[in-house]
């Protein structure tokens, strides 16, 4: 097994639903030329490729959506009757791990590093961080760090309820920041230039949200712009030598349904991390 080789750096993984491939495939070139960071903070859908890549199961996150990808038991309008959500809740986080794709919970439980999912507090609207390795194995974390408003039901661990990190913590960098890190290595999801905006789905779920969750709105009114401040210190980051930033040169839709164009950006981001291996290598030194 693959142990922590890494020292002073922290690797931080944004979100996106599919778009999150891309990070597979770099997480994989990791795995492949036996990279393990020592320190680890994922939002969202950047969590479920953290698991893979602690668990060090290589091409199971591509494997997991190729497969599963356009079965109704895991993403269909029917699964809104059951559970409230667009995701077959159950399905996706309790029946493909535990029963369909094994997950290796015993590998990723002995991960000597620290493992954290940044989820957003409904009540108070702030991210909170939890580590990942104390996770059940109906995967009730991750479910809540992946649980975007209107498409998910808010998910209650311990009596609280949380919604997806991504809401007020885009990109976690500040907290490896605030840890003393010196070196930062982040897989972003979208390409260089972009920009977020508000859009009409966000919108349209902090008018339901507002009168539950107020403190959850006002975060959700500052995430465009928390977003792009965050993206724009990253870049900062890496001109002053201090972050390793992979992106892709293209995103992939959010829900994308061509498999072929799913496996494209998972290559995109294995093919971007062999050729930036060396560079990786030395900046980690």
């Amino acid at each position: 097994m693959l142990q922590v080789n890494v020292e002073n750096a922290s690797l931080i993984l944004e979100g996106g639903t599919f778009r999150t491939l891309f990070t597979s495939g770099v997480l994989d070139a990791f795995l492949e030329h036996d990279i393990m960071m020592p320190y680890v903070v994922a939002i969202s859908a950047g969590a479920i490729n953290a698991c893979s890549y602690v668990s060090q199961q290589k091409e199971r996150s591509l494997r997991v959506l190729m497969d599963y990808r356009h079965d109704k038991r895991y993403m269909g309008l029917k699964n809104f009757l059951k559970e409230k959500s667009l995701f077959g809740l159950d399905f996706a986080y309790n029946v493909i791990p535990n029963q369909l794709d094994i997950f290796d919970w015993d590998t990723y439980q002995q991960y000597k590093g620290k493992l954290l999912f940044g989820v957003t507090n409904a009540t108070t609207g702030q991210v909170e961080y939890m580590d990942a390795r104390e996770m059940d194995r109906q995967c009730m974390m991750l479910r809540a760090t992946c649980a975007i408003p209107i498409l998910f039901p808010e998910i209650k661990l311990n009596d609280t309820a949380y919604y997806d990190g991504g809401l007020a913590e885009p990109i976690p960098i500040q907290h490896g920041i605030e840890r003393g890190f010196d070196k930062h290595v982040l897989v972003l999801t979208r390409p260089k230039g972009y920009r977020k905006k508000l859009d009409r789905q966000s919108k349209w779920a902090m008018r339901l949200l507002a009168k539950r969750y107020p403190s959850l709105v006002k975060s959700m009114e500052k995430r465009a712009d928390h977003y792009n401040a965050s993206l724009a210190y990253c870049e900062q980051l890496e001109e002053e030598g201090r972050a390793f930033i992979f992106r892709p040169t293209k995103a992939l839709n959010s829900f994308e349904k061509d498999t072929t164009q799913m496996r494209s950006n998972y290559e995109m981001g294995y093919e971007q991390a062999l050729q930036q291996m060396a560079a990786l290598k030395q900046f980690l030194k």
